[in-house]
C-alpha cells in the first residue's frame, strides 16, 4: 500500500466510520486506478453471498475516492464531493472478497471538468466503477455513478 492508499483509508475509516465496519482497506493507487477491497465476512447475507447494499457502498465509494486523489493531484483541495445519481447492475453474485476498481475517465471529459470546477466552483463528472470476486476479472457488479464537486 503506497501513501496514498494509506492517506485515503484513513480519510475513509474517519469520515465515513461505515467503511470501518464493512472492512473496506485501500488495496492501491496506481496510474489513475483505484482499487478497493472488500470482504465477504462482513458484508455477507442470508444467501451466502455479499450484500447487495454494501455492494452499492463499495462502487460508490470507488468513484468517490478516485475524485478525491485525483483532485488532490490536481492541488484542488478546497471542494466538497458528493454522489449525486448512480446507476448500478448486479450480473453475478459476489460470492468471495469482492475487489472494486474505479479508473480515469476520457482526457479530456476530467479537463473539462476540472475547468468547469475551477471556473465556477461546482462541475459534475461520471465515473464508472466495477466489481469482482477477488481473483476473477468476470464483472459481477457495474456501477456509473454522477459526482459533484462544489466548494
Amino acid at each position: 500500500m503506497n501513501r496514498d492508499s494509506r492517506y485515503l483509508e484513513s480519510i475513509l475509516h474517519h469520515d465515513i466510520p461505515l467503511t470501518r465496519d464493512m472492512g473496506l482497506k485501500v488495496l492501491d493507487w496506481q496510474a489513475r486506478q483505484l482499487r478497493l477491497s472488500l470482504p465477504l465476512a462482513a458484508n455477507v447475507n442470508h444467501k451466502s453471498t455479499m450484500f447487495g447494499g454494501s455492494l452499492y457502498c463499495g462502487a460508490v465509494l470507488g468513484g468517490w475516492g478516485w475524485l478525491h486523489l485525483a483532485l488532490r493531484e490536481e492541488g484542488i483541495e478546497d471542494g466538497h464531493i458528493v454522489i449525486q445519481e448512480g446507476q448500478i447492475s448486479y450480473p453475478l453474485p459476489v460470492t468471495r472478497d469482492a475487489t472494486v476498481v474505479c479508473q480515469a475517465p476520457e482526457e479530456k471529459l476530467w479537463k473539462r471538468f476540472l475547468a468547469t470546477y475551477r471556473r465556477y466552483g461546482r462541475a459534475r463528472l461520471a465515473l464508472q466503477t466495477r466489481v469482482m470476486n477477488t481473483g476473477s476479472e468476470d464483472v459481477a457488479v457495474q456501477f456509473e455513478g454522477q459526482y459533484v464537486l462544489h466548494r
